[in-house]
């Protein structure tokens, strides 16, 4: 359980290191546990919440450079939910162990899970990977609190924005 909580680590880093202008984030509750019916079997979550306030007008490229970061790492994705308020992404590793999601909640808070599939049951830490800002973990996550003159805007996203 150890090496596949390793690698959704490395999947949240790589993940919200591939947007630029650089986003501030968080790790969240991780937890572990005994998989249903599968005795000696367990699963990871790790969760990571975006501290950047997002404004309406940024989420929908937010949420495209990550899905086209995910596509060129190779990962499936298995559902798109275009809410206009609550949109989402979703995507398979393709290697049995990772699934992810990138969801936008209250006040346009992003939050990015990634659970491992059913592995051989071991003790698991916390995550050691930095998150990128004021580290939350074990504290009450608040709603984004970091203003960022690109992320933030209220303008719509011109050809020439980064991303």
């Amino acid at each position: 359980m150890q090496q596949a909580a390793d690698k959704a680590d490395r999947l949240i880093g790589n993940t919200l290191s591939s947007v630029h202008p650089p986003l501030e984030w968080t790790h969240d509750e991780s937890d572990s546990g005994m998989c249903r019916g599968a005795s000696g079997l367990g699963d990871v979550t790790r969760r990571a919440v975006v501290m950047t306030q997002v404004s309406e007008e940024r989420r929908g490229s937010l949420l495209g450079i990550i899905e086209r970061s995910w596509k060129k790492s190779g990962y499936t994705i298995t559902k798109v939910n275009p809410d206009k308020t609550f949109p989402a992404v979703y995507a398979d590793a393709g290697d049995g162990v990772l699934r992810m999601g990138l969801l936008v909640g209250y006040k346009g808070q992003f939050f990015l899970t990634v659970q491992t599939a059913c592995v051989d049951e071991s003790k698991v830490a916390q995550p050691s990977t930095p998150g990128k800002g004021t580290d939350y973990r074990g504290k009450a996550v608040p709603t984004p609190n970091v203003h960022s003159d690109f992320w933030s805007s209220d303008k719509p996203v011109s050809s020439s924005s980064p991303s």
